[in-house]
């Protein structure tokens, strides 16, 4: 008996020396092509260059005038609204801390709010781009302005409950996208 038992429980205990461990989880890896950008004339007294990747360009009216942009991304389930403003009689106050209040509004969900400056004096074009982490509505926002006569603010949204994980690539491709908007607007005379 002790023939069978010992060889036996010899090669039980060497057969059990590596325990199987479940595999990672796989995540899905997101590649969006390269942007190719083009200008976007519109009926409002700026420019700016947008990405090929979006769908035309929709014009937002208020009071019978138009004064917005709608950039929809179909592809990412996203768009970028702007909004623009005349500045008049002094509002240029009011209009920075309506921007900053509704970068604000989204604390309550943010990880984090980083914010980066942005200014290009030959276009007279100044600004602010904040950066929202974790899982806020809005993952982006940002407002330019020549401080004078215009004002022009955007947000990032996208069509999908707010999981900063999941959105995260695409929110970094269309980052980029604002940038662009902000390095190119034009205000027209």
């Amino acid at each position: 008996m002790k023939r069978i038992v010992l060889p036996l429980l010899s090669v039980l205990m060497l057969g059990c020396g590596d325990d199987t461990l479940p595999k990672p989880m796989g995540y899905l890896r997101l590649e969006y092509p390269n942007a190719v950008y083009e200008k976007a004339i519109l009926p409002l007294p700026f420019s700016f260059e947008k990405n090929k990747l979006a769908d035309p360009i929709t014009t937002v009216k208020s009071l019978g005038k138009t004064n917005g942009v709608n950039i929809k991304y179909t592809p990412l389930k996203a768009t970028i609204y702007l909004t623009y403003k005349e500045v008049k009689n002094g509002n240029i106050d009011s209009l920075l801390r309506d921007a900053q209040n509704l970068t604000q509004k989204h604390a309550i969900k943010a990880d984090e709010i980083s914010h980066q400056l942005f200014e290009n004096k030959e276009a007279n074009v100044y600004g602010m781009l904040y950066e929202i982490g974790g899982n806020a509505a809005s993952q982006s926002q940002f407002y330019v302005t020549d401080s004078i006569n215009h004002f022009l603010s955007g947000s990032l949204y996208f069509y999908a409950k707010p999981n900063y994980d999941s959105i995260y690539p695409a929110s970094e491709y269309l980052k980029k996208d604002i940038t662009r908007i902000m390095e190119t607007v034009r205000w027209k005379e």
